[in-house]
């Protein structure tokens, strides 16, 4: 094999292809990047029978060939490379990167020992890659990260119609996002995918700037498998098996009492009194007519208290809040202002969960359909 490619293509291709390959391996050779060069382009590719990842790019290639090498070392190094083409060849068992005057011998891997990557099946849909992106960051940081149960690990899609609902939920809080879906041209109406969360907040970030996105959910023997594809790059998981619980059951169909206030002095706020606040414990948020008092009591040795002003509609509502939940909800709210609703419970002395909206302003709710629940206290049992 012997090739030459532009060094910024090079590094970005191969930081792609390694970003999704696990830290620690017990199978090395499952470390490795698959590189393939044949007429014009190269093939990037990485797979560790979970996730794939697969890019193509520009170069001259003099000879054709596939190699298998340490992915995270050929990233290191492809990050630090000189400014100028990067040249590309084998000797032997031992592949030869030179750069300007840099060059490197690194030790091939045995490609026949590596997995054959999976197969994307045919598109079920296509989505606006900046507004998915967005949906994605909303919803994924209320997937659960306890791997004890796997199912809430997940962010589900449920595709219906024309709408696709990304839904995730650690049982603490419940993040609903819906956006546009495009099944047409033989696509899927309707369907549900549990996908890893960590492999979907990277397929947003990665494809957040592409314009589109071709999704790809292909039943195999095994399991289902989804694929995400843009700007000649190719992210494959397999779902999650097992049912996603009903979670979005739990949001109420209106609310009458409620609070609007500006999304980064609450923000500001909350951040400034939680200062004081031991590990776990909660803010406690009293609203009235005056505004919104914030209450921390920590230790002995310090406590803290604001007011800001907020616009209450219904009774007044005193709860208590874990700070960081609450920061992670108004994080997502991109709008100058948010709504924190206030449901009711059988339990008179026991508020249930707070709902966070955004709003276009003072009086006017937002319509970017994302919809954040969040209680101190187990929301399933």
């Amino acid at each position: 094999m012997k090739f030459q490619v532009n060094r910024d293509v090079f590094s970005e291709a191969v930081s792609f292809a390694v970003k999704l390959l696990p830290q620690r391996t017990t199978l090395p050779i499952l470390s490795g990047v698959l590189i393939e060069a044949e007429g014009g382009e190269l093939t990037l590719s990485s797979f560790d029978y979970e996730v794939s990842a697969q890019t193509q790019i520009p170069a001259e290639v003099e000879e054709s060939g596939v190699v298998l090498v340490s992915g995270r070392l050929l990233s290191d190094i492809a990050s630090r490379l000189p400014n100028a083409p990067v040249q590309f060849s084998t000797e032997d068992s031992h592949i030869v990167v030179r750069c300007g005057s840099a060059r490197f011998t690194l030790l091939s891997m045995p490609v026949e020992e590596y997995p054959t990557l999976p197969q994307v099946g045919a598109q079920s849909g296509v989505l606006p890659a900046d507004t998915f992106s967005t949906a994605v960051a909303q919803v994924a940081v209320a997937a659960s990260r306890d791997d004890v149960t796997p199912v809430i690990t997940g962010v589900q899609l449920e595709i219906a119609d024309n709408s696709l609902s990304l839904v995730a939920t650690d049982r603490y809080r419940v993040a609903v996002r819906d956006i546009d879906w495009d099944g047409s041209d033989g696509g899927v109406q309707q369907a549900t995918a549990l996908v890893p969360a960590r492999t979907l907040h990277e397929v947003g970030r990665t494809f957040g700037n592409a314009g589109t996105i071709s999704v790809s959910i292909t039943g195999t023997d095994d399991r289902e498998l989804i694929a995400f594809s843009a700007d000649r790059k190719t992210v494959t998981t397999l779902l999650i098996k097992g049912n996603f619980p009903p979670v979005k059951r739990l949001f109420p169909e209106s609310v009458e009492n409620y609070a609007v206030m500006n999304t980064a002095e609450l923000i500001e706020a909350v951040k400034r009194v939680s200062l004081v606040l031991e590990r776990e414990a909660a803010l406690r948020f009293s609203f009235t007519l005056d505004g919104v008092t914030l209450e921390a009591i920590g230790s002995e040795q310090a406590q803290a208290s604001e007011t800001i002003d907020a616009l209450l509609t219904g009774e007044d509502t005193v709860v208590s809040l874990k700070p960081q939940f609450l920061l992670d909800g108004l994080g997502a709210v991109h709008s100058e202002f948010v709504r924190i609703s206030f449901t009711k419970t059988d339990n008179p002395n026991k508020p249930g969960p707070v709902l966070i909206t955004s709003q276009s302003s003072k009086d006017q709710p937002g319509s970017d359909d994302y919809r954040y629940l969040l209680q101190p206290n187990l929301l399933l049992r």
